[in-house]
């Protein structure tokens, strides 16, 4: 028997130990009709290939409910994956109880990175910065201390091609190349690295036709899933203000976005439609209101004001101590809509995306709905490098 088998065969056992413990809610009934605590092991061990799949569903429900709800924070959360990585059956039964971020709060699985994050509360990530490679790494924050690494989440990599420059994005922090099969998406700057377009690897919605640009085909991506092929689909804007009277103030930007319609949370009115105006050259301060006006159910973000403090005499905004550094690349996002279109008034107050320093080469990340991680994560790389035109 796998090794992988006999860890959840081992915690199975622990799972009917702990039916047992609980016959106030009648799942003592479920263990006596199967025998006891050691079944599970000589179950196992009986027939190693098809006894997995032929656990009653009632009680296989009830396991991976129980390790669901146990196993909150990872590394523990590691044992609800196992229990996906059994079978088609445990996978099936797996992804009917293990609920969305949206819902839960709680990233599980790869997919989840491009799902919303919560509505309420926000997920803390962390950002590390490895200078000599270009790196980037994304982990969701765990421990309290800013200084300690959490879950790994993704990893991207600045490329420099021409007067451009990329950022590849990847599940694999060792394989950051686009033709990569842990290849997620890329983001591309211009020259002066004030406007970018996020690209994701999987089209947004059904009928998304991929980018057809040059730049897009110059790299070969692996087929990610058999159903949905890969490639460079627009799914975001990123562009900062030009500053022509070149003073230190903070930055200004906008970013415009679109998800797929499955991940908007229909209770919400301004969240109703995201697309994206990816046409756009430059977004000055005209442009930028034309644009909130002119796109039909566009969601924009903006970065929140700061004020001025006087007697610390620079910039401040509140980010509830998650940033400890003053620096330009400190930002939040707040979501403004069309005000012409039917409920479409937005909420300035609420902070969907925040960025900001706590140390020389680490930064926090804090994103809620209707952002998701991989979005979050690519805005957050535009306020790396400099601004030639912006500061």
């Amino acid at each position: 028997m796998s090794l992988r088998k006999s860890i959840l065969s081992r915690r199975i056992s622990r799972s009917f130990k702990s039916v047992n413990n609980h016959k106030d809610d009648g799942a003592a009934v479920v263990s006596g009709r199967l025998g006891g605590d050691n079944w599970s092991e000589s179950w196992a061990e009986s027939d190693p290939v098809d006894g997995w799949a032929s656990m009653l569903p009632e009680l296989l429900g009830e396991i991976i409910k129980r390790v669901e709800e146990s196993e909150d924070r990872w590394p523990q959360r590691q044992s609800v994956v196992a229990c996906a990585c059994v079978c088609k059956k445990w996978r099936e039964i797996t992804k009917e109880i293990v609920k969305s971020p949206r819902n839960n709060g709680k990233i599980t699985f790869p997919s989840c990175l491009k799902q919303p994050g919560p509505r309420d509360l926000p997920h803390q990530c962390l950002i590390k910065r490895n200078k000599k490679t270009s790196t980037f790494y994304l982990y969701l924050a765990l421990p309290p201390s800013f200084m300690d690494k959490g879950k790994f989440l993704l990893a991207a990599r600045r490329y420099r091609h021409g007067a451009h420059t990329e950022y590849i994005i990847s599940l694999d922090a060792d394989d950051l190349s686009q033709g990569s099969n842990a290849y997620v998406g890329k983001l591309s700057s211009d020259f002066l690295g004030t406007n970018f377009t996020i690209y994701d690897s999987q089209p947004p919605h059904s009928g998304a036709k991929p980018s057809s640009s040059r730049a897009s085909r110059r790299f070969a991506s692996k087929q990610i899933s058999p159903q949905v092929p890969a490639g460079n689909f627009k799914v975001g804007q990123v562009s900062y203000k030009f500053n022509l009277l070149k003073s230190r103030g903070p930055r200004r930007m906008v970013c415009s976005l679109k998800c797929p319609l499955s991940q908007v949370n229909t209770n919400d009115k301004h969240f109703d439609e995201l697309q994206v105006n990816t046409n756009d050259k430059h977004l000055d301060d005209s442009k930028m209101k034309e644009t909130e006006s002119s796109i039909s159910g566009c969601t924009v973000l903006r970065n929140k004001a700061p004020r001025w403090h006087e007697h610390l005499q620079c910039w401040c905004l509140n980010f509830h101590g998650r940033v400890t550094v003053a620096s330009v690349k400190n930002f939040q996002l707040v979501a403004t809509l069309d005000q012409s279109q039917p409920g479409g008034k937005g909420d300035e107050e609420t902070v969907l995306l925040q960025f900001g320093k706590v140390g020389d080469d680490t930064f926090t990340m804090d994103y809620r709905q209707p952002l998701s991680a991989f979005q979050a994560f690519a805005i957050c790389l535009t306020s790396f490098g400099t601004k030639l035109a912006c500061e």
